[in-house]
């Protein structure tokens, strides 16, 4: 199968299409936190504005579905970085990646002459400075004290950082930025959780947020009785953000304040490119590392493998995209690990056998219909006992979802078709024996897969 893909997209370029810039493209990588798909107001969100972001989905192309591979802040970021399975990366928690250097998307740019920064959020164990031209890597609150007094948010460091970065850079040479915010992520230690800057406080003040059909504690008690217990981490999180009207519309009106900070930041960026006459030979991604419980399930945060915990948006400003692409968007299936192969790609430059994602570029690219995924693989390892985030697995299409608990031996079956909200576990159906079987055959050759 794999050599009959990779068959498919080389036939693409011979029959005309060229995938590769004349020239090597610069790269700007936009990673926010915690932000799943439905956070932007393209996305049909009747409250978050996002007005710079959805400019960029409007001169680019928008993925819908759009999934991660393990959904926790950094696996996922290993998998960015290596375009790889958590299996294979060898990341199952908050450890450093076991990937050599040499095989990553920034290590690769950088041996092939980029000038190559990372600012911001790092998560996989102590941050490599010496292996970027200009690093700095900050995360976990909110507000950071300055050196000469005050304090300045996260964000606007971030800002300052990625702008400097754009400025100082060598102009004879191609760059690469991953500019990885820590919003709109919680700052758990702290009982208000999300913090924005006091300019923002403004934003949404008139607003009712909707809250989730299945916010509720009966939806919270249809959930395996391993999840549905006061002890899991999603639940412990839900009570810190969302367990009384008053603190849900203050926790999410915050969390979109955090979510309009990153987008501001991404237009000064965007406009800083073009103020400096690049941003037409720039690849530039939005994507974030997971999605996020707004409280659906009665829970917060991520991990399990539900449609809010897994998907999160892509966003693809490409300047080789047809013209007639802008603007529209794409539902096949792509993934984080994706994400690395196609920066190579847009580079000239080949991904690392071991690379498991894939170049998506051909999707906007090719003139005919690459042959592509219908289905993946998911994975997340248990974090502290299985009491509290157990393991989980699951084969995802996109009408039917396998879930496997592996550290209890259930599993679950939902029709995406008819379920979108994942609420009627089907497992237990005779009438899903056949379809429960062969998904779990498949489920189970997708995990020897990516190990």
């Amino acid at each position: 199968m794999k050599n009959f893909v990779r068959l498919a997209t080389l036939l693409a370029v011979l029959c005309g299409r060229i995938l590769a810039a004349a020239e090597p493209l610069n790269v700007v990588l936009l990673y926010a936190d915690d932000w799943r798909h439905d956070t932007l107001g393209v996305a049909g969100n009747p409250v978050v504005k996002t007005p710079h972001l959805d400019r960029l989905a409007q001169e680019g192309l928008r993925f819908t579905h759009n999934c991660v591979t393990t959904s926790i802040c950094g696996v996922s970021r290993a998998s960015l970085f290596t375009g790889q399975w958590m299996a294979r990366h060898g990341n199952p928690a908050f450890q450093e990646f076991k990937t050599p250097w040499s095989e990553t998307y920034p290590g690769l740019l950088r041996a092939n002459g980029y000038f190559v920064g990372h600012v911001g959020k790092w998560h996989n164990g102590t941050f490599p400075a010496e292996k970027f031209d200009f690093g700095r890597a900050y995360a976990g609150t909110h507000w950071f004290k300055q050196p000469g007094g005050g304090r300045i948010h996260v964000t606007k460091r971030n800002e300052n950082d990625a702008l400097e970065f754009l400025r100082v850079r060598p102009a004879d040479k191609p760059f690469c930025l991953t500019l990885a915010f820590f919003a709109t992520h919680a700052e758990d230690g702290n009982p208000k959780q999300f913090l924005p800057q006091p300019d923002s406080m403004s934003l949404y003040q008139d607003v009712a947020v909707p809250v989730p059909a299945t916010a509720t504690d009966s939806h919270f008690k249809k959930l395996p009785p391993f999840i549905a217990n006061e002890k899991n981490a999603g639940r412990v999180r839900w009570h810190w953000r969302f367990d009384t009207p008053e603190k849900y519309q203050e926790s999410m009106k915050n969390y979109y304040r955090l979510a309009s900070e990153v987008d501001a930041t991404c237009g000064r960026v965007l406009a800083e490119l073009a103020q400096q006459g690049v941003l037409d030979h720039t690849l530039v991604i939005f994507t974030t590392d997971n999605g996020y419980y707004h409280g659906e399930h009665g829970l917060a945060d991520k991990w399990y493998p539900h449609q809010e915990s897994i998907r999160v948006p892509l966003i693809v400003r490409d300047p080789r995209m047809p013209r007639e692409m802008r603007g529209r968007t794409h539902d096949d299936f792509t993934l984080n690990v994706d994400l690395a192969p196609t920066v190579l790609a847009a580079a000239g430059i080949a991904a690392p056998g071991r690379m498991q994602g894939r170049d998506f570029s051909p999707l906007y690219l090719a003139t005919s219909r690459p042959a592509w995924r219908t289905e993946f693989f998911y994975e997340h390892a248990i974090i502290n006992h299985k009491n509290f985030i157990p393991a989980s697995e699951a084969l995802v299409r996109k009408d039917w979802k396998y879930m496997f608990w592996p550290d209890f031996g259930v599993e679950q079956l939902f029709n995406l078709h008819t379920d979108p909200a994942e609420e009627n576990d089907l497992a237990a159906d005779p009438a899903q024996a056949a379809r429960l079987a062969e998904l779990r055959t498949r489920c189970a050759t997708l995990k020897a897969d990516a190990r």
